[in-house]
């Protein structure tokens, strides 16, 4: 553990109320490491608020059932707090208008997590590991730091994180630690059938149709070694595809297939990109390009522009990033 890091594990020693706050639309991840992380201070006798720019998504109620997420509503007022955590992200403003509310706040302001930072350090200590498979990883060394004893909530949490950030264990993040840590957790009585179930088997029969739309638009770039695909707007009686890593999935499975990027439009006009490599392609740079960014293998940002505009955006700006001469499109 480094400097950095105990220092972190002081203040949160120190601290007696505090608010955790993750990232819009807050994944497995960010949802999993607030149970454990809020589980675990309360655990020690402290007071604990967890508030986000968005509610968790309902395959997480097995988590909400248990811990009281709280969701941001403009102008008000943060609870009183002496700390303030960030989880699964080190950027304010990927917390929208509760970022700039913590900005003002006069709390302690920490970050535990995994992703690449980008930007001022605006934040008094911080706890972060690039290398680390997940930000609810980072959470359970923490707490094994600081002596609690692991209940059910929290393994629940940890592992939550850990399997929706390495693909269930098939991403290139999954290492020994990842491996060995998802062991005692099973251990201590997580049932992985019954969780992969729960967060991944509980869509409606109009999915298929929705990835079926989507891949639909596919086009392939530069040798097929670049995926383009684009999720239009739900029409009249259609689902919207809300979560888009099943046609990851599918266009990863494609051999030549180096790089995909997921293209969609936002409630508020803009739109928002997935990006996933499987290869040496660093999707964090071309994400950075657009403002957003993540890991070198997993990255998103949210763009303004028509999904047309943005999607032959960043086509050029991903066929830039590849460094073989004359490589064509192809539909």
């Amino acid at each position: 553990m480094n400097q950095a890091q105990e220092q972190t594990l002081d203040a949160i020693r120190a601290g007696k109320r505090f608010v955790i706050a993750g990232h819009m639309r807050p994944d497995g991840d960010c949802i999993g490491a607030q149970a454990a992380l809020k589980r675990g201070l309360e655990s020690l006798g402290k007071e604990v608020w967890i508030l986000n720019p968005d509610p968790p998504e309902p395959q997480f109620d097995y988590l909400t059932s248990e811990c009281k997420y709280g969701t941001y509503r403009p102008g008000a007022d943060l609870p009183a707090h002496d700390v303030f955590i960030l989880l699964d992200a080190s950027v304010l403003s990927r917390c929208g208008e509760l970022g700039e509310k913590v900005a003002a706040a006069p709390s302690k302001k920490l970050v535990i997590d995994h992703h690449i930072h980008v930007g001022d350090e605006w934040w008094d200590e911080a706890y972060v590991d690039v290398t680390a498979s997940a930000s609810g990883l980072l959470v359970y060394r923490v707490l094994k730091a600081l002596d609690v004893k692991i209940d059910r909530v929290m393994a629940l949490g940890v592992f939550t994180s850990i399997v929706t950030d390495t693909g269930w264990f098939k991403y290139s993040n999954t290492d020994a630690e990842t491996m060995t840590i998802a062991g005692e957790l099973i251990a201590s009585g997580v049932e992985p059938a019954v969780l992969y179930g729960a967060i991944y088997q509980r869509e409606s029969s109009a999915l298929p149709r929705s990835i079926g739309r989507v891949l639909e638009t596919l086009e392939y770039y530069c040798d097929n070694r670049l995926a383009v695909v684009k999720v239009q707007p739900p029409k009249t009686g259609e689902t919207a595809l809300t979560d888009g890593d099943l046609v990851l999935d599918i266009l990863r499975s494609v051999d030549v297939v180096e790089v995909v990027l997921l293209v969609r439009t936002t409630t508020d006009g803009k739109c928002k990109l997935s990006a996933r490599s499987k290869s040496d392609y660093d999707v964090n740079r071309l994400a950075r390009e657009f403002g957003g960014g993540g890991h070198r293998k997993a990255s998103g940002a949210t763009i303004e522009g028509t999904l047309d505009e943005v999607a032959s955006r960043l086509v050029l700006a991903a066929t830039a990033g590849f460094t073989e001469e004359g490589a064509t499109h192809t539909a």
